[in-house]
């Protein structure tokens, strides 16, 4: 294979000004990985090229968020958690790569302020819903600078984001609002969350949703809240979708609640596990997915897994 090492100058010159959607995103998503993996893994990134990234994307949306703004909103996202975790590949600290993250988006987001604000505002609709592909790509790009807005102003996010449950006429503006909003702690989230599950208690689809979004909420209770949601009038462990919605959204999409350094999110899981083997096993060996990368973590991380998934092997009659 061939592999071309670039440097994140030339990178950026890419990000700016290859006419190949793919590269352009390559590029951009190269940039930014190398950034997060390094402060992820502790070091510290060139003050330079956070700037130089900012920038870049500030001067990409401002050429192609008119012309193709699905696309711009898949350049101006960062990778995931799990992908960051990825790419470090041994000893990793799930609380500080999510740090990493959280600091490379607001810098990146408070560069571009002002022009994200005029964005969002320029991609509001009052036509009726529609799921034409140029539709749904302006929602994408106005979903993806409402999470950026957020990141540098709490406050401006906030406000945005109830403006946007309350006059969404569609259910992806809905959910996109209530998922960034639930990145904001505070009266406003917990308002929010307790307005939408008594809106669509009688939505099955709609509360897989909401108990998902509470599940990935990166805190150091989430775990609590989840416990607490096992309690809803609404879950059920005989219910597989809701299960998956709400424990599988824990545990494979929240970094920080699972992998929490004292294993309690491993050790949660593990009764679940067992629990819910009898009668789902197929269920159950979804679940057991989540450890999957319990090697990459750090001694005492790996330390707690391995003694949850020894706990779980040591079951008599498994599935």
């Amino acid at each position: 294979s061939i592999k071309f090492d670039l440097t994140i100058d030339e990178l950026l010159v890419l990000l700016r000004h290859d006419t190949d959607p793919f590269y352009c995103w390559q590029a951009g998503q190269t940039v930014a990985m190398r950034l997060l993996s390094a402060m992820g893994a502790g070091d510290s990134a060139p003050e330079d090229d956070i700037v130089e990234l900012a920038e870049s994307l500030r001067v990409f949306l401002r050429s192609e968020a008119e012309r193709d703004p699905a696309f711009a909103a898949l350049v101006i996202s960062l990778p995931g958690e799990s992908d960051i975790s990825q790419e470090i590949a041994r000893d990793v600290d799930p609380d500080r790569v999510h740090r990493a993250r959280l600091l490379l988006r607001e810098r990146i987001a408070t560069h571009g302020l002002t022009e994200l604000v005029r964005l969002h505002e320029s991609l509001a609709s009052t036509a009726p819903y529609s799921p034409d592909a140029a539709s749904t790509g302006r929602r994408s790009l106005r979903n993806a600078t409402l999470d950026l807005i957020a990141a540098a102003s709490p406050a401006e996010g906030e406000r945005l984001c109830e403006a946007q449950l309350a006059n969404a006429t569609n259910m992806t503006d809905r959910v996109a609002a209530l998922a960034v909003i639930t990145t904001i702690p505070g009266e406003a989230r917990e308002t929010a969350l307790t307005v939408f599950g008594e809106q669509f208690a009688d939505e099955p689809l709609v509360l897989d949703k909401w108990f998902g979004l509470q599940a990935m909420i990166p805190e150091a209770d989430t775990l609590e809240r989840v416990r607490a949601l096992m309690r809803h009038p609404a879950f059920s462990l005989s219910n597989p979708n809701r299960t998956r919605a709400l424990v599988g959204a824990f545990a494979m999409g929240n970094q920080v609640g699972f992998h929490r350094a004292d294993g309690a999110g491993y050790d949660f899981l593990a009764d679940l596990v067992l629990r819910v083997d009898p009668h789902n096993p197929q269920l159950a060996s979804r679940l057991l997915t989540s450890f999957g990368t319990w090697r990459l973590m750090e001694a005492g991380r790996r330390a707690h897994a391995e003694a949850a998934l020894c706990r779980i092997a040591d079951q008599p009659n498994l599935s």
